[in-house]
């Protein structure tokens, strides 16, 4: 089931366009979130080689971009919100170096583990047909109001 699209989505997040690599919130609560992507196969994915293929460390911005969004729907309604800035990668696993073509839609699950008005840490994986294509944790910090 479905509970956000894709036009939702880019008005929530910073990645607009085709960088933008979300096209639906599947679930959320207050500690997690599960997004599906098949933009990460699109021709005009701009973090696609001049081959066409697409490393699979890139799915970390994928799960970037899911992590922006859970913080962005958990956030207070009043006022604005603060722009995060992912510090830290740690326990990266890549299955392998790119994705394979024929993946089928991604799915990206993240967890915040902690969190509070400085920043976050989550744990996110990615996987397609039930296979992990990578999993990890990152910690991000918002930028201070000013």
């Amino acid at each position: 089931m479905t509970v956000m699209r894709r036009n939702t989505i880019l008005g929530l997040i910073p990645h607009g366009g085709a960088m933008c690599l979300l096209d639906d919130v599947l679930k959320w609560d207050g500690t997690g979130i599960i997004c599906r992507s098949a933009r990460y196969a699109a021709a005009d994915n701009p973090m696609r080689r001049v081959d066409g293929s697409l490393g699979s460390v890139c799915g970390i911005e994928i799960a970037s971009q899911a992590m922006a969004l859970h913080g962005r729907l958990s956030a207070p309604a009043e006022g604005q919100p603060h722009p995060g800035f992912l510090v830290s990668l740690r326990d990266v696993r890549l299955r392998a170096s790119r994705f394979a073509p024929d993946a089928g839609p991604l799915t990206i699950v993240a967890q915040r583990l902690l969190g509070d008005t400085r920043g976050a840490s989550y744990s996110f994986t990615v996987t397609a047909r039930e296979d992990e294509w990578l999993s990890g944790r990152a910690t991000v910090l918002f930028e201070a109001p000013l």
